[in-house]
């Protein structure tokens, strides 16, 4: 049960590699996504920086006042100038500490409604992206897959699209820092200046820091998504049953806890690092405050300031710190807009792929005559092997074809280089004489509906299980119910507790789920409403998986009489269900070795003949002796 583990990269390096992209285009582009979003939220959270930098400031100064006026007050009374002045200075402080508790709940509010629809028009876009390409190769590239993840938030919880947001909370708290300086610069102008200095001097090396750590997290991406792939498999319906069957629950358990912590490393020597960055500027900026401090406190004592502006002072020193203190949000800050560029380079890549598969040849009402393969080669990405070799292949439209071979002899990579999810990497597939690389691939595609070996199930109501098949038609109740009478599914979803509105799974309110044998009519009915809405050729790629010998042979007959005079093929490493198909085509070694129907091709004792009867050998050898014995 050993997996390969991740590897690391300098984090130096990397830190050279996304630090200017983090510092030059993260924060611009989180900015202009904001804007890109709404103009005017974007100018409510402007509004909202500028509130947080300034009311805080406000209230420490209104207290600086109240504290400078209180003792001529106390002295001279109330209904004196210093008491007005007392008065006013209370009145200022109550409401610019009023505004600033009711600046929370907006806050609050703001930030939710912003942070939720930016994100959902990132994710938006991020769908689209993946769904751009006709083909499927970009969803088993690591390297893309890495990016997506990256720019899904999915790996730290720290999601790219609060980017804009958590800017705002940042530069506030930064502005704050500002204000502080330059207040403390109307009584001192040289020490507002020398505090300024200090802490542009500290944030410098804390945010390079900072950048190296987020580096490095990048870095172990694979760490990460092994972690999270083992916690969602745990946490998840669709391996329970064989990780209890198996007594795999410990093992998986104990995997995601190796690679958490591994991850946890990342996160551990990060904080180390930035740990020993904060302690070797700690003396400067103890020698920053002490000096201040000294300033002040001499101002002070000689009477050049008054208590008032004592209090200020101090309490504008300290908050000066905000320039260069780099806190959660900071931190978090630099997650996200590291994944920014992530999301415009997926856009950009992934229209990049899909060019490849570009045409512009309508597909109306293609095939007519024939689909034909033509010296076709393939093989995946990353790999040196070729799974189809120099195939030669004719599918007459109007008949039913089926391709046959035992597992591994490349037919269900042939259903994906006919649905064109991949393009062959030699030769070429023709349709009526016209190259399909020249044919619209949506297009084509909206031409071939294909019940795969495993079809989707998706959970929704039957009705939209099966009228996907053709969504733009999804309103034509009589051809849904049509299809489902067809592929023999319409009295199993008349007889649900909720007829067609039955969500088809048991993970929902009022959902019920359908045995194997049940899916595959439901498969098969969306696959024959997309045929009555002009699809016009008809793929079952190992469809009856899930049936017994006697169902896939009924399956298969009934399946050849709806079928009649459409262009069907049938992919099947089952030799003995498909003997009815009017061409059978033998898939061995990535290439059609024999062709013909199942008569002529036994009478010939080649390799069908040989395959055909090592499997029907298996239902007509000698019983064993003790059905023998029962037998009357």
């Amino acid at each position: 049960m050993a997996a390969s583990r991740g590897t690391f990269r300098s984090p130096r390096t990397l830190a050279a590699a996304f630090g200017a992209r983090i510092a030059a285009s993260g924060r611009v582009r989180a900015v202009r996504l904001l804007f890109e979003m709404s103009k005017g939220w974007s100018l409510a959270v402007t509004g909202l920086m500028v509130a947080n930098a300034v009311l805080p400031i406000l209230v420490l100064v209104a207290l600086g006042l109240v504290i400078g006026d209180l003792p001529a007050a106390i002295r001279q009374g109330m209904s004196s100038a210093a008491g007005h002045r007392l008065e006013l200075a209370l009145a200022f402080t109550c409401v610019a500490y009023l505004a600033n508790l009711l600046l929370g709940p907006y806050q609050d509010i703001l930030t939710l409604v912003v942070r939720t629809r930016l994100n959902d028009d990132l994710q938006a876009r991020l769908m689209a992206a993946v769904s751009e390409p006709t083909g499927v190769a970009h969803l088993e590239d690591p390297a893309l897959l890495d990016k997506l993840a990256w720019a899904r938030g999915e790996l730290l919880n720290v999601r790219p699209s609060d980017a804009p947001v958590t800017l705002a909370l940042v530069l506030g708290n930064m502005l704050t820092g500002l204000i502080a300086c330059a207040v403390l610069g109307l009584f001192r102008w040289w020490l507002g200046l020398a505090m300024l200095a200090v802490w542009l001097l500290v944030r410098q090396p804390l945010q390079a820091t900072m950048r190296g750590q987020v580096a490095q997290y990048r870095g172990g991406t694979d760490v990460f998504r092994r972690a999270y792939y083992f916690l969602h498999t745990a946490l998840g319906s669709g391996a329970a049953k064989e990780l209890r069957v198996f007594g795999l629950s410990d093992w998986i358990v104990g995997e995601y806890r190796q690679y958490w912590a591994k991850a946890a490393k990342l996160s551990h020597r990060g904080r180390l690092r930035f740990i020993r960055s904060y302690l070797g500027l700690f003396v400067p900026v103890l020698l920053a405050y002490v000096g201040g401090s000294a300033a002040i406190a001499w101002a002070g004592f000689h009477h050049e300031i008054g208590l008032g502006e004592v209090t200020i002072m101090l309490v504008m020193l300290v908050t000066t710190s905000q320039v260069g203190t780099l806190g959660r949000n900071e931190m978090e800050l630099q997650h996200m807009v590291s994944a920014l560029p992530d999301v415009d380079e997926l856009e950009r890549e992934l229209r990049d792929r899909g060019a490849p598969l570009a045409g512009t040849r309508p597909a109306v009402r293609l095939p007519e005559r024939e689909v034909r393969f033509e010296r076709v080669s393939f093989r995946y990405p990353r790999s040196d092997q070729e799974v189809l070799s120099g195939l030669d292949l004719v599918v007459p439209t109007g008949h039913s074809t089926a391709i046959v071979g035992l597992n591994g002899a490349g037919k269900t990579t042939l259903v994906k280089l006919l649905s064109r999810l991949h393009d062959p990497t030699a030769g070429a597939i023709v349709i009526d004489g016209i190259p399909l690389t020249e044919i619209e691939p949506g297009s084509w595609q909206r031409q071939v509906s294909v019940v795969n070996q495993d079809f989707t199930r998706y959970p929704l109501s039957a009705r939209e299980n099966v009228g996907f098949g053709s969504p733009a038609h999804l309103d034509d109740e009589a051809g849904i119910i049509a299809a489902a009478r067809q592929a023999g599914a319409l009295d199993l979803i008349e007889g649900l507790p909720h007829g067609w509105d039955t969500v088809l799974s048991r993970e929902y309110a009022g959902g019920a789920d359908l045995s194997g044998g049940q899916w595959q009519r439901v498969a098969l009915a969306r696959a024959l409403f997309a045929i009555s809405h002009g699809a016009r050729v008809l793929v079952l790629d190992e469809p009856t998986a899930w049936l017994d010998v006697r169902a896939e042979a009924e399956f298969f007959d009934r399946f050849l009489e709806i079928t009649a005079g459409a262009t069907t093929i049938v992919i099947s490493h089952r030799f003995s269900t498909v003997r009815r198909a009017e061409q059978i085509c033998v898939l061995d070694g990535g290439r059609i070795v024999e062709e013909g129907t199942h008569e002529a091709l036994v009478e010939r004792g080649g390799r069908y003949a040989e395959m055909f009867l090592a499997q029907a050998a298996r239902f007509t050898g000698p019983q064993p002796a003790e059905e023998q014995e029962a037998a009357p």
